[in-house]
C-alpha cells in the first residue's frame, strides 16, 4: 500500500569499500521457518556467496517470520527462525528488514521494537510504507534508485501483479527515475523488465519454501527469468554499473543480468 507522511525519512549510510564507490549487498524474502523448507541450505549459500563479494548487508524482503509473525518481543522464533539459522560470519552484517503480510498476522510492533537489537544486533526491521514517497525520491542524489516492498508490482507468481501497486506506486517510480524495484511475497525467484521504463522488477521470496508450478501465463511482457525454487540475489553496484544475480541453494549462479550508466548521468 501506499501512504503520505510528513515523517522526516530515515537515513542509512555505509560508506564505500573503495574509492570506486563499489557496494554490494543480498536480498531474501518470505524465510522464517526454523530452518525448515530449505531455510537453513538457503543460509548456507548466502554465507558462502556473501564471503565471496564481501557484501555490505542484507536486505529482506518481508515475511520475515511464518507462519503468523511474531507473537511478543520474547517469541523465540525470533532465535530460532534468524539468529541461529544466518550463522556465518559474512552475514554479520547490518540486516534491513521490511514487513510483509504474514509479519502483519502476528505483533508486528515486536520485530520493529529495540529489544530484538538487544537480542541481535543485525536486526533493523522498517515499516512497509514509503514516507513521502514522491518527494523522497525527487530530492535523491543516488547514482542507483531501489525500492523495496514486499509486494510484487509485477510478477508471473501465485499473486501475479499488485494492481494498487501498478495504479499508484509505479507512476512514482518511473516519474523519479528508480532503477530497481524489490520484493517477496511470491515464492519464487523473478526478474521482469518493464517495457515503459528502465525499471527493473527483482522478486526474491524464496528464501524456505518455494511453489513449484504455482505460475500465470496471463501478463509475460519484460520476463527475463523465473525460477520456482528457493534460493536469493546479490546486487553488485559501482558509481557506473550495476550486476544482479540469482542463485538455487546449491550456489549455482541461475541467472545475471548487468546494466551501467555513464559517470556524469545523475538520476
Amino acid at each position: 500500500m501506499l501512504f503520505s507522511s510528513y515523517a522526516e525519512l530515515l537515513r542509512f549510510q555505509h560508506p564505500p569499500k573503495s574509492p570506486h564507490g563499489s557496494l554490494s549487498f543480498l536480498v531474501l524474502g518470505d524465510w522464517g521457518r526454523r530452518g525448515a523448507f530449505n531455510q537453513s541450505l538457503v543460509a548456507l549459500q548466502m554465507g558462502r556467496i556473501g564471503e565471496k563479494l564481501d557484501i555490505d548487508f542484507v536486505v529482506s524482503t518481508g515475511d520475515n517470520f511464518y507462519e503468523n509473525g511474531l507473537k511478543s518481543e520474547q517469541d523465540h522464533a525470533f532465535q530460532e527462525s534468524f539468529t541461529k539459522i544466518y550463522t556465518a560470519k559474512s552475514l554479520q552484517k547490518q540486516w534491513y528488514s521490511v514487513l510483509g503480510n504474514h509479519d502483519y498476522r502476528g505483533n508486528a510492533e515486536a520485530q520493529l521494537s529495540p529489544h530484538l537489537r538487544n537480542l541481535d544486533s543485525r536486526w533493523l526491521c522498517l515499516r512497509s510504507f514509503i514516507v513521502d514517497a514522491e518527494l523522497a525520491l525527487r530530492e535523491s542524489y543516488a547514482k542507483w534508485k531501489i525500492v523495496i516492498g514486499h509486494h510484487a508490482i509485477r510478477s508471473i507468481g501465485h499473486h501475479g501483479d499488485t494492481q494498487e501497486l501498478v495504479d499508484k506506486l509505479l507512476p512514482v517510480l518511473m516519474a523519479n527515475n528508480v532503477d530497481f524495484y524489490m520484493n517477496g511475497h511470491d515464492h519464487c525467484l523473478e526478474h521482469i523488465s518493464d517495457t515503459k521504463s528502465p525499471i527493473q522488477f527483482l522478486t526474491s521470496g524464496a528464501g524456505s519454501k518455494a511453489w513449484r508450478g504455482d505460475l500465470k501465463e496471463l501478463n509475460r511482457e519484460g520476463l527475463k527469468f523465473f525460477y520456482d525454487g528457493q534460493g536469493f540475489m546479490s546486487v553488485q553496484l559501482t558509481q557506473t554499473e550495476a550486476e544482479i544475480a540469482f542463485y538455487d541453494v546449491f550456489g549455482n549462479i541461475l541467472h545475471r543480468w548487468t546494466t551501467t550508466k555513464l559517470l556524469y548521468q545523475s538520476l
